[in-house]
């Protein structure tokens, strides 16, 4: 089980750090890399063309202001593709949510909240679709809800 984490700069690392973190708790494979729709688009294409023959099931994409990435990302692939907006720019990350969320018909992009909760809801959608044919997989998701639950249980003491 692998995902591919592709995000369009060095500075969304402290953010989806925290995917490939999340992703490690299932024992899943992660190939991590920065690439930019706008400043190399031939190497995030290549990338993205040489994910299936590595092995990648599931993408991740994460990009800040206009966002491009998870569509560019999606145009290329048949795969699940998996978009987190960042934070910042003047808006905030209201301009990556809007151009991650609204791709073209055909073109789907699975789109998550901006940022750290938005990254980590990914991993575990990642995790939710390759438990689907992985039933060792599925059944560690089943004990972190449980321990979510009992966390929250917990607090109620």
């Amino acid at each position: 089980m692998k995902v591919g984490i592709v995000m369009g700069s060095a500075s969304d690392r402290e953010v989806m750090i925290l995917a490939k973190e999340e992703l490690e708790k299932f024992s899943v494979e992660v190939d991590m890399k920065v690439y930019s729709a706008h400043r190399t688009p031939r190497q995030a294409v290549q990338w993205v063309e040489d994910c299936e023959k590595n092995g990648v099931q599931v993408i991740i994409a994460a990009a800040g202001l206009a966002a491009h990435l998870a569509g560019v990302v999606a145009a290329h692939t048949r795969m699940p593709v998996l978009g987190v907006p960042m934070p910042g720019g003047v808006m905030g990350g209201l301009d990556a949510l809007l151009s991650t969320v609204q791709m073209p018909r055909g073109t789907p992009v699975a789109t998550f909240a901006v940022g750290k909760a938005g990254a980590i809801n990914a991993a575990l959608f990642a995790v939710r679709i390759l438990s689907v044919s992985n039933p060792q997989l599925r059944n560690k998701l089943e004990q972190y809800q449980l321990e979510m639950e009992a966390e929250i249980v917990a607090a109620n003491i």
